[in-house]
């Protein structure tokens, strides 16, 4: 071999060793520099961002497909199976009743968690006034930490700032659901303004009750579930029924759809389950009402 073959040979492999060089010694910064970009402006990543609406797609499906919306999707399925318009018919029917369960659940934990508030708002309320503040300053602070007083925070704080009437401003904010509470609020600021009693002691009191009276009800809550679910288990009977019927060969959704004693089965089981569960729901509410 030659001296020029050589030197070419040598430029060669100095090239290729430099190129080794660049791509591996380089790329870390390269690839750091696109991460910032990236986090910083969105400039160059386009692919987590693809990724991240591929991820949240199916969370947003299920945000928009309301538990109610299940029901008309079923009966269409009956309604294919079963060749049949009334099983279609059933399930819009059984939309606004499922609606209606759902905003009763939202309510109640919307509820829930303005009680959660209120509760804060008393013992955060007791510490910034052990701590020195003045029971106005000290319940715009308790008030911006725990927002326990909903949409009222803004009549409230105006009154404890300009010197109105804040036993009034907190008795009318108590009529939002779940924020009873600031009607015993209400009256410990009465009482410690007036007669000049102890507004932390009063107030850790009133904490105190409405934390017991919130563990009660859960308690009885709690006790409440297996009835719940017995009524729920029970419901759900006539679809396992049915399922089973098709398992073991026969067609129980054609006698029950396109024969007359099939359609008075029919009727007559969906008024004596939806009764049952009617009776289950107004037993255990109650119960709670009465707790």
């Amino acid at each position: 071999m030659d001296g020029t073959t050589e030197m070419s040979l040598g430029a060669a492999v100095a090239c290729l060793g430099a190129a080794a060089w660049l791509s591996g010694g380089r790329q870390p910064g390269v690839r750091r520099a696109r991460l910032l970009l990236a986090g910083g402006g969105g400039v160059v990543g386009s692919g987590p961002s693809a990724w991240r609406r591929l991820a949240t797609g199916p969370r947003r499906i299920r945000g928009r497909l309301r538990a109610e919306w299940w029901s008309p999707a079923a009966g269409l399925v009956l309604a294919v199976l079963g060749a049949s318009v009334l099983p279609l018919v059933a399930g819009a029917a059984g939309v606004p009743l499922l609606r209606r369960v759902r905003l009763a659940g939202q309510a109640r934990r919307a509820r829930e968690r303005q009680g959660d508030a209120v509760i804060a708002l008393c013992g955060s309320l007791a510490g910034e006034v052990r701590a020195g503040r003045q029971p106005g300053e000290a319940l715009r602070y308790a008030a911006r930490d725990s927002g326990g007083l909903g949409g009222a925070q803004a009549a409230v704080l105006a009154a404890a700032r300009f010197g109105g009437d804040v036993p009034g401003a907190l008795t009318a904010a108590a009529r939002q659901p779940g924020a009873e509470g600031l009607r015993g609020l209400a009256a410990c600021w009465r009482v410690a303004v007036d007669q000049g009693a102890g507004l932390a002691a009063g107030l850790d009191r009133l904490e105190g009750a409405l934390r017991a009276e919130r563990d009660q009800r859960a308690d009885l809550r709690a006790q409440l579930a297996g009835a719940r679910s017995t009524a729920v288990m029970l419901a759900g009977l006539p679809a396992l029924g049915l399922g089973l019927g098709t398992a073991l060969g026969a067609d129980p959704l054609h006698v029950l759809l396109h024969t007359g004693a099939g359609l008075g089965c029919l009727l007559t089981g969906g008024v004596l389950e939806g009764l049952g569960l009617w009776w289950v729901l107004r037993i255990v509410r109650g119960a709670e009402a009465v707790a």
